[in-house]
């Protein structure tokens, strides 16, 4: 059946492997992986003992976004430069201090925007400026020129791709003649930026995580040698996982032993620049930082080259999540979220961690009931301490983080279709409309939604829901054949006045309590309702009471509104009546 459903999937149906258990009957597929190599076979990975595995994240990073740079390249459509400067607008807000801002010698739309933050004060002061090139004289000279009249600090950021198949297959150059030009455009840039004040430099070695690393290392002590690299002028080292071929502990050892082996490591900033072709980006990166890496080179939300740069929101709320300021503020991630769109053309999926629009839902009915009653936790601890509820521990299961700290509301917290729960269902009648409903009128009531929900497909909103309750619970057959026209109660007595099928009748009944007296007159006008059970809830100026009840075999369940608990309560009580008197046995 799969292979005419499916006739291009060619379903694996090779032999079990050799010594799998029992329980695992998958089959070797056709896929043709004999033709790629482990990365153990590509790379020497130089460590064998790690210190990283124990280290702790206890502070942020330097981040630097590459948005405007990297991320651009990535675009089908290049920002243009009022959306690049929206964007460098929106990346100084967020108080990032060192952005890269552009490839000038790459297009005139670049060269000519950093010249706009060389030419006017666009830029506040307390931000540096990156421009990047390649290692090629004519180019590292259209790069300085770019710069030059900038009051902000500026480093230049030089490049060459040092891993084998690119030296072989890219570049033609073996080792000793590559590290010569990459010396040679070390020294370019220090005749073309050497005089200029507050430039410092950065190299990358692209494909650092697929490069010897003898190799890697002897080509950074050169060029912080070159460039005379000390603690007051460090030179950044960037490391690039330019393409991800192995699992982010093994981009970690290799960062650990640049970090261990670097000569004038305290004159180096020691910096990260991971991609996400294998979907771990954002591992890569916070083992890197385990490791000792101290600046990250990433785009807002990933945008980048094939699968994308590291993903610096992610990064910085997972540091949030785990109590460490990320130093950089996301406290309205929707017009963050909104403004990249603009500028990248590109939407943000739906699950994207901490950002999408669903990623703060729960449809599932346990994650909701979890949720709702981690919600109800949380406010009674705050009324208890006397503290703001934004002020106390956050702790609400499937939460990891308050929707709130990042200026969304709890309204979508919760959402209904099939496969939600009661628990869900009662959140969101509590939180939009007041209702609290008793747990079994939740199970009740959440029978009639999944019934709705299985008949539509589609989830269900607050105010259907809401309109779901009201006809269920709330509503009358018009006209009703059973009206309380009038109580009184007074030295134990209460007269009850009923309208049944337009005959008014007065009884009298030995109570001082209505609800009985109500139940007694009814039972003699030959409506006999037994309470189970009722609870009554207080909604603004009103009530409304929650009323199950048993007639013969049949177990009902309707509310009832007033101004008063008794009142709502007389009118459950009735509307139950004209439910008996509606459908007889």
């Amino acid at each position: 059946m799969t292979a005419s459903v499916f006739p291009t999937i060619d379903t694996p149906a090779g032999p079990v492997a050799d010594g799998a258990p029992d329980w695992n009957r998958q089959r070797h597929s056709r896929m043709p992986s004999h033709r790629y190599r482990s990365v153990y076979d590509r790379v020497n990975v130089p460590l064998t003992q790690s210190d990283w595995p124990n280290a702790r994240i206890t502070a942020a990073p330097l981040w630097v976004p590459v948005d405007l740079r990297d991320g651009n390249q990535a675009l089908a459509e290049p920002m243009d430069p009022d959306r690049k400067w929206r964007f460098f607008e929106l990346l100084v807000a967020m108080g990032y201090k060192e952005i890269e801002v552009g490839y000038p010698s790459a297009s005139q739309t670049d060269f000519d925007f950093v010249r706009l933050l060389a030419e006017t004060d666009l830029a506040p002061e307390d931000v540096t400026i990156v421009v990047f090139t390649p290692a090629r004289r004519d180019l590292i000279e259209r790069t300085v020129e770019s710069v030059r009249g900038l009051r902000n600090e500026v480093v230049v950021h030089m490049y060459t791709a040092t891993a084998p198949t690119w030296r072989e297959v890219v570049l033609g150059k073996d080792r000793a003649a590559l590290r010569e030009l990459i010396l040679a455009g070390g020294r370019d840039v220090l005749e073309f930026a050497g005089d200029l004040p507050s430039v410092r430099f950065e190299f990358s070695p692209e494909v650092f995580n697929l490069t010897e690393p003898d190799f890697v290392l002897d080509l950074c002590d050169r060029m912080t040698t070159l460039w005379d690299a000390t603690p007051q002028r460090p030179v950044v080292l960037n490391l690039p996982a330019t393409v991800e071929v192995a699992t982010p502990n093994v981009y970690a050892d290799q960062i650990e032993y640049m970090h261990r082996n670097l000569a004038r490591r305290d004159s180096v900033i020691l910096s990260v620049h991971p991609h996400n072709d294998r979907g771990t980006g954002i591992a890569c990166a916070e083992l890197a930082m385990l490791a000792g890496a101290q600046r990250v080179e990433g785009c807002v939300f990933g945008n980048g080259e094939r699968t994308g740069n590291v993903d610096l929101a992610t990064l910085a709320l997972n540091l949030h999540a785990q109590g460490v300021d990320p130093m950089i503020d996301f406290s309205d991630v929707d017009e963050i979220a909104r403004t990249v769109e603009y500028c990248t053309r590109m939407p943000i999926h739906e699950r994207h961690p901490y950002v999408g629009a669903l990623v703060h839902t729960a449809f599932s009915g346990t994650h909701q009931d979890a949720i709702k009653k981690g919600m109800a936790e949380h406010r009674a601890r705050a009324a208890a301490t006397g503290r703001p509820e934004r002020e106390i521990d956050w702790r609400v299961p499937y939460l990891p983080i308050d929707p709130a700290d990042l200026g969304r509301s709890y309204d979508a917290v919760v959402r209904v279709n099939s496969q939600s729960g009661k628990g869900g269902i009662a959140y969101l009648l509590h939180t939009e409309y007041g209702l609290d409903l008793p747990r079994r009128w939740q199970i009740e009531f959440a029978r009639r939604v999944q019934a709705h929900a299985d008949d539509t497909g589609l989830e269900i909103t607050a105010p259907e829901l809401h309109e779901l309750f009201t006809t269920a619970y709330l509503e009358d057959a018009e006209p009703a054949p059973v009206v309380l026209k009038q109580w009184r109660t007074g030295d134990a007595v209460t007269d009850i006045t009923l309208t049944v099928g337009g005959a008014t009748s007065t009884t009298e009944h030995h109570t001082a309590e209505p609800i009985e007296a109500l139940t007694a007159a009814l039972a003699a006008a030959g409506l006999p309702v037994r309470v189970l059970g009722l609870t009554q809830q207080s909604i603004g100026t009103g009530a409304i009471a929650y009323l199950e009840y048993r007639t013969g075999e049949r177990t009902g369940w309707c509310c009832g509104r007033g101004d008063s608990a008794l009142t709502a309560s007389l009118a459950a009580l009735v509307r139950a009546a004209n439910r008996v008197a509606s459908t007889p046995e």
